[in-house]
C-alpha cells in the first residue's frame, strides 16, 4: 500500500537512468588488473618456433601438430586444412608477411618464426629481429 508519491516516482525514474547510462557505457570502466595482466601476456614471451611445420601460415597460428605440405616455387609452406593448402597453393599475398621491426616484406617460408603465448605467429627476417621484437614486449 505504498504511495506513488513525487519522492518515490523520482527514485524510480533516477534509478532507472542510473541503469541505463550504465548499460550504455561500458568502455568506461576502468581497466582491472587480470585485464592489464592479460593484454601484456598475450603479446609478452615471444619465443622461436623450432619447427616451422607446426604453423599454419594462412592463419598464422602455431597448431601444435604436423600440418599438410604446399611447395611453391620449390619452397615449403604449411596449412591447417585443404582450404588453406589451396590458398597457399594460389595466392603469393598469403605466403608473405610484413617483419614488425624492420617493416619489410618476408618469405614465409624463409622467416624466422615467433610465437606469443596465445599460439599466434610472427615473422621476421632474423633472429636479430625476432630478439628485438621481444625485448620491447
Amino acid at each position: 500500500m505504498t504511495k506513488n508519491t513525487p519522492t518515490t516516482a523520482a527514485a524510480i525514474l533516477l534509478a532507472g537512468a542510473v541503469g541505463a547510462s550504465a548499460m550504455q557505457a561500458p568502455a568506461a570502466r576502468p581497466a582491472t588488473a587480470a585485464t592489464a595482466a592479460s593484454k601484456t601476456t598475450s603479446s609478452a614471451a615471444v619465443e622461436k618456433v623450432s619447427d616451422p611445420s607446426l604453423v599454419c601460415m594462412v592463419n598464422d597460428m602455431d597448431m601444435g601438430k604436423a600440418q599438410i605440405p604446399v611447395v611453391v616455387e620449390g619452397q615449403t609452406y604449411y596449412g591447417c586444412c585443404a582450404m588453406c593448402k589451396e590458398r597457399l597453393a594460389k595466392d603469393a599475398a598469403v605466403r608473405t608477411a610484413i617483419d614488425p621491426v624492420s617493416g619489410k616484406k618476408v618469405d614465409k617460408a624463409k622467416a624466422v618464426i615467433g610465437k606469443r603465448p596465445d599460439g599466434s605467429v610472427v615473422y621476421f627476417e632474423n633472429d636479430k629481429n625476432l630478439r628485438a621484437y621481444a625485448a620491447k614486449r
